[in-house]
């Protein structure tokens, strides 16, 4: 029986698509957080993927301390754990949430961070799943 997923999230690796996709359910703390992040990772590793849709939707509630946390030291390690592929990260999200972290001096900073073209990763938010997905296709 495999394991009890976390309500925070689901993590299913698609072996036809070649992606991982990863689904935050609830808000949670920023150890929750971290573990599951760490948790992506490993699932990512285990099938050599280097391709990833982040689903949050619904994760209304980000603490400015995890999106520092993850833009700054998270993918980064992340992106050196999968090379020599390139980490490829396709966040979807609904626009109301998008707009509120590029409005918000707090976010606006790891916004701008993630998707800088200097990064070791490549990341492109999306508000369409079919389009993220493509867009992960062609990576």
């Amino acid at each position: 029986m495999p394991p009890q997923e976390p309500a925070t999230r689901t993590i299913t690796y698609r072996p036809d698509l070649e992606i991982l996709l990863v689904r935050w359910h609830a808000d949670a703390e920023l150890s929750v957080w971290q573990e599951d992040y760490h948790t992506m990772l490993a699932v990512a590793q285990q099938h050599a993927c280097a391709r990833w849709l982040l689903d949050v939707r619904r994760r209304e509630g980000t603490d400015p301390a995890l999106s520092a946390w993850a833009s700054q030291t998270f993918y980064p390690f992340a992106s050196q754990q999968v090379a020599p592929q390139l980490l490829c990260l396709a966040i979807l999200t609904a626009n109301p949430i998008y707009g509120r972290f590029a409005d918000d001096p707090a976010q606006r900073q790891y916004v701008e961070y993630m998707l800088a073209e200097e990064r070791p990763f490549l990341t492109q938010v999306f508000d369409d799943e079919a389009e993220a997905l493509r867009w992960l296709q062609a990576q």
